[in-house]
């Protein structure tokens, strides 16, 4: 008997198109205007996986022809001290869109944080604002990973009209928000996370599976549906994700490669984004 072996859906190529494009749109708002695109990154602290991302971030920036403004913060700046920063950036008109680099430290409240981000410069799609916009279907930035994970899904011409969506994690940036997409594609969606009781039979109901939960390998490849498209949203240390990969090719349809699926889509998504925002703050067309 033949063991099945699912496609793999390749992030970075995709995304390596994504910037290509913007990089293009980047070219022609300088011609334009005079006025480069500029992303704010804001860094609490010396995490090393976020000194590392900012780094990768930056230098995408750069390919991309857009400038990149880095605010390097003490571990030990306090709530106040950051959003008195965000509210600086936001506005500032130089700075098109604003990041910050998620974890700030436990002391901080990070809600507060993204909240003193300008909705027209949340790029990140980490504000209530962009998260109400989303819901809603209304104008505004979507969360980079989920925004990322739907342009995976197209590109791959998956059918989300009645389909079965479960979505493995809850937080405010990631797990909710690409449920809302989900659901805004007529996909029928459920979300769990990691108390749900009897995770794995509602797994086995899914024809789309978001594993965005931060737990290593806790979807195994036993419960995937035949057929299923699995999206890995995990980053766990080892560059393992939140599905057991090697078990979970032979049942599903599509899935994600970690690295090299969800990862790239997201940053590819943040830099269109800057463009876009760019484009509106200087008063021409976007997309």
């Amino acid at each position: 008997m033949q063991t099945r072996t699912a496609r793999l859906m390749d992030g970075t190529a995709l995304a390596r198109r994504v910037v290509e494009e913007t990089s293009v749109r980047a070219a022609e708002i300088t011609r334009r205007t005079g006025v480069t695109p500029c992303l704010a990154t804001v860094l609490v602290g010396e995490d090393p996986a976020s000194v590392t991302y900012v780094r990768m971030k930056r230098a995408r920036c750069a390919k991309a022809g857009i400038d990149s403004r880095l605010v390097s913060l003490p571990a030990a700046t306090t709530t106040a001290e950051l959003v008195g920063t965000l509210r600086t950036l936001s506005q500032d008109p130089a700075v098109h869109g604003i990041l910050l680099q998620h974890p700030v430290g436990p002391h901080i409240d990070e809600r507060a944080a993204f909240e003193a981000i300008a909705p027209e410069k949340d790029v990140d799609g980490v504000t209530m604002s962009s998260f109400a916009s989303m819901s809603f279907g209304r104008p505004g930035f979507a969360s980079c990973t989920p925004g990322g994970i739907m342009r995976l899904l197209d590109a791959y011409d998956v059918e989300l009209t009645g389909r079965r969506a479960v979505v493995v994690g809850r937080s405010a940036i990631l797990g909710k928000p690409v449920g809302m997409l989900l659901l805004a594609r007529d996909a029928t969606v459920t979300y769990c996370h990691s108390r749900t009781a009897d995770l794995a039979a509602a797994v086995r109901e899914a024809d789309v599976v978001v594993a965005a939960v931060g737990r290593p390998r806790l979807i195994r490849g036993e419960d995937i549906r035949p057929g299923a498209v699995v999206i890995d949203a995990g980053y766990n240390a080892g560059n393992v994700g939140d599905v057991d990969f090697d078990t979970a090719r032979t049942r599903a349809g599509l899935i994600t490669p970690v690295p090299g699926g969800v990862g790239p889509m997201t940053i590819a998504v943040l830099l269109e984004q800057t463009v876009d925002a760019a484009s509106a703050q200087l008063g021409l067309a976007t997309r």
